[in-house]
């Protein structure tokens, strides 16, 4: 396992953040899913994430099974139920296949738990002790918007593939990674008039503190709009976007995305890579599906970003968008729903010196999810 135990006090990036909570990274995303089998291998083998773990009936685990991939630092979790009824049936049949879990690598789980229940969080789980021969993890968790929770993840006594009663997981069938290194952001969409809601309870729950606001003016087409609010930790290691819905004249990918979750919920996770040409060509080559980008959209680029180290034609090849701030630039580009369902996706990014989000190119981005939108019947 890639994630390094040793305790770490890391620089505080984000001055306005408490920072009463340490937390030194994610330490994996769980989804509940339909089928954790044939899911993991749609990972392993379209995003070129590796075997690392396993729990299950071979493991004594009676009532789910759950398959644990990794790339980088990026490690996902997918749990099928393996019963009928039970929390995972009603999650996977209220949501279809989802985010459930957001867990965060941190020092102390029961300091953790303390302090964000005394501050007003909803208990998920109280912090208790996982052991095997391995050694000993420690987890707590609590309720965030919609049904997600976070956990927080102790294991700096444990020395085994993922968490204690799993096992190694290893096939033959793998496939080469595709140079994603860590998670740069997760994004929630809330429901109307709650965003303010939960950017309060990461600040004041979380001690998170706010980067960037985007209102209606600054994401909106001739359709559509939303609201964006991003909470970041103090070492800037946790970043989470909180989106809701504006007015437009149609239905935004907002209130689709609640529709069809049936609440909030995870809109999409951005993945960070070191070259997003050779990472997006190689998922794409995979069968990764990504938004259409017109072609128009390449022919001032260079005006309004300035120069850039990439050559603009692999770029208008595979729809990548570029956008610059006061920082750096950015590139970035954003797949389909991965699911039959039209919720989740993914955004994978590559950041030279940009801490922005890429809000020259939300309308262009925008434009894109529309036409998806109109294909699908759900725009109107």
């Amino acid at each position: 396992m890639s994630t390094d135990n040793t305790s770490l006090h890391l620089e505080k990036v984000v001055p306005e953040a408490e920072d009463f909570l340490p937390i030194l990274g994610t330490d994996f995303v769980e989804l509940y899913v339909g089928n954790a089998k044939q899911a993991a291998y749609y990972y392993q083998h379209a995003w070129g994430f590796q075997p690392v773990a396993y729990a299950g009936l071979e493991t004594g685990k009676k009532d789910s099974v759950s398959y644990v991939l990794q790339q980088g630092k990026i490690r996902v979790v997918l749990t099928s139920p393996l019963e009928k009824d039970g929390e995972i049936n009603a999650h996977i049949n209220k949501h279809g296949d989802g985010v459930k879990f957001v867990a965060l690598w941190v020092d102390d789980a029961r300091k953790s738990y303390e302090e964000t229940t005394k501050r007003g969080a909803k208990s998920y789980v109280e912090p208790y002790e996982l052991e095997d021969e391995n050694g000993k993890a420690v987890i707590s968790g609590i309720h965030t918007y919609g049904e997600t929770i976070h956990l927080f993840v102790e294991r700096g006594e444990y020395e085994g593939p993922f968490l204690p009663g799993y096992r190694v997981y290893d096939t033959k069938a793998k496939s080469p990674d595709t140079g994603l290194k860590f998670i740069d952001h997760m994004v929630g969409n809330v429901g109307w008039n709650e965003m303010n809601k939960w950017v309060e309870f990461y600040g004041k729950v979380m001690g998170f503190a706010q980067l960037v606001s985007f209102d209606d003016k600054d994401i909106s087409t001739d359709y559509t709009a939303l609201m964006s609010k991003v909470m970041s930790n103090g070492n800037g290691r946790i970043k989470f976007p909180i989106n809701e819905p504006a007015e437009g004249k149609k239905k935004s990918q907002i209130e689709e995305y609640i529709d069809f979750y049936n609440g909030a919920g995870v809109q999409h996770i951005a993945l960070a890579t070191d070259n997003i040409i050779e990472t997006v060509t190689q998922l794409r080559d995979r069968g990764v599906e990504f938004l259409y980008v017109p072609e128009t959209y390449y022919d001032d680029l260079l005006d309004r970003v300035g120069e850039i180290d990439e050559d603009l034609e692999p770029l208008k090849e595979l729809g990548v968008l570029v956008d610059r701030d006061d920082e750096g630039y950015l590139l970035q580009i954003f797949t389909k729903p991965v699911l039959d369902r039209p919720t989740m996706f993914f955004e994978i990014i590559q950041r030279k010196g940009a801490q922005s989000f890429g809000k020259g190119n939300f309308k262009a981005l925008f434009e894109a999810i529309e036409r998806e939108q109109d294909l699908r019947g759900t725009l109107n």
